[in-house]
């Protein structure tokens, strides 16, 4: 349920910019015929992002609600939320959007990395260890791997953004982002199904 909750903005960013017409077919009743011609007028990138914002927030305050505390990188993830999409918003330029994914991204491999350089500890290993027990080295590669992962989803992001159609980049966004991440986290597991054996063998 929280990782459903995790993107629960990106899905809904993407609903929006794909129905955007439709979207704004439907509020017509509701706004003058000024309001409907700006909206109509509006990039639905931006029209997106101007949901995005809102809902990020309201996914912080029921993340709080139902789990009882929000981690470190959802706020990062909100920060950069806002700050991204109000300057896409106030100067009307996708750009500012487009490189959320990426700064997202590469905020958390440096945490990753200063992290370890501040403390000489694995930021993963304080993040799970009340799940698993692994040695060192293993910790070492777990991080590595995340670090690696995080640079090049950004670094991906950018090539798709700047290479792609507008479209094509809010669908790799949701789909493209989620798929990759979901083989990732796959195969971390079966790299550590080994030890974790080893681990329950040894008690």
């Amino acid at each position: 349920m929280k990782l459903l909750l995790d993107y629960l903005p990106i899905a809904i960013f993407f609903i929006v910019y794909k129905m955007a017409p439709d979207l704004i077919n439907s509020l017509e009743p509701y706004l003058s015929a000024e309001q409907t011609g700006t909206l109509r007028e509006t990039n639905p990138l931006i029209l997106a992002t101007a949901v995005l914002i809102p809902c990020t927030v309201l996914q912080i305050v029921a993340t709080r609600l139902i789990w009882g505390t929000v981690e470190k990188m959802h706020l990062v993830t909100l920060a950069i939320v806002v700050l991204l999409g109000g300057l896409t918003i106030a100067f009307n330029n996708k750009e500012f959007i487009q490189w959320k994914p990426t700064i997202v991204n590469w905020a958390f491999a440096a945490g990753f990395i200063g992290y370890r350089m501040f403390t000489g500890n694995h930021l993963l290993e304080k993040m799970m260890r009340g799940n698993l027990s692994l040695p060192d080295v293993i910790w070492r590669n777990l991080s590595v791997a995340w670090v690696l992962f995080f640079v090049l989803s950004g670094i991906l992001n950018l090539f798709v953004a700047y290479n792609f159609s507008e479209d094509l980049w809010v669908d790799f966004k949701l789909f493209g982002m989620l798929g990759l991440t979901f083989v990732f986290i796959i195969a971390q597991g079966i790299y550590l199904s080994r030890y974790i054996k080893e681990d329950e063998e040894s008690k």
